[in-house]
Parts: structure tokens; C-alpha cells; sequence
């Protein structure tokens, strides 16, 4: 009459193994939609945006700094100039925003 503790886990069987993984794996599939997908695509978005850098374009660095850039530099730097005859170098990846670009010469 009574069940012993190993035939009544033995019950589940392995419908019921995979049955408790569901839930795990639909939280981490929301989490990679809702969290790690958009990040990768803001990552994205800024290598291009620094990558595209020109001269006189002006920016914002992630300090608030404002400015126009003056020299673009092969070695991941840029010449930012802040005031008249005001110059500071700024590492590329430290550019938050451009505010406006240049036209390309024709």
C-alpha cells in the first residue's frame, strides 16, 4: 500500500527531466532577445560611428567635452579641438556622439 521513495521518483520519467528544462531555457532565450542581441547591435552601431570619423566633424566625448575634430590619427587617437588653438587628443573610442558631419570632398 505504501510507495517506497525510489518508485515514486522513478515516475517522472524522462519526459519529466526535460519538461523541468523548459522553463530555463525559455528565460535565457528572453534574455538573449531582450538584453544581448541589442547590445551587440549598439556595439555595432558605435564601431561604425567611429570608424567614420571625419575632419570637422564635431563631437562629444563620454567626458561632455565638445568639439571639432582637428586630425584624424591612425593609432586609435584623434585631435580634438575644443576652444580656438585649444587642441587635446581623445582616444576614438571615447567619442559618445557626433553631433554633426562633414560633407566628403568632392
Amino acid at each position: 500500500m505504501f510507495a517506497t521513495p525510489a518508485f515514486a521518483q522513478s515516475a517522472g520519467g524522462a519526459a519529466g527531466a526535460f519538461g523541468s528544462f523548459v522553463p530555463l531555457i525559455l528565460i535565457f532565450a528572453i534574455m538573449y532577445f531582450l538584453l544581448i542581441r541589442p547590445q551587440q547591435k549598439k556595439v555595432k552601431e558605435h564601431k561604425a560611428m567611429v570608424e567614420a570619423l571625419r575632419r570637422g566633424d564635431q563631437v562629444v566625448t563620454q567626458g561632455g567635452i565638445v568639439g571639432k575634430v582637428s586630425k584624424v590619427k591612425e593609432d586609435g587617437e584623434i585631435e580634438v579641438e575644443i576652444a580656438e588653438g585649444v587642441k587635446v587628443r581623445v582616444i576614438r573610442g571615447t567619442i559618445a556622439q557626433v553631433l554633426s558631419k562633414t560633407e566628403p570632398a568632392a
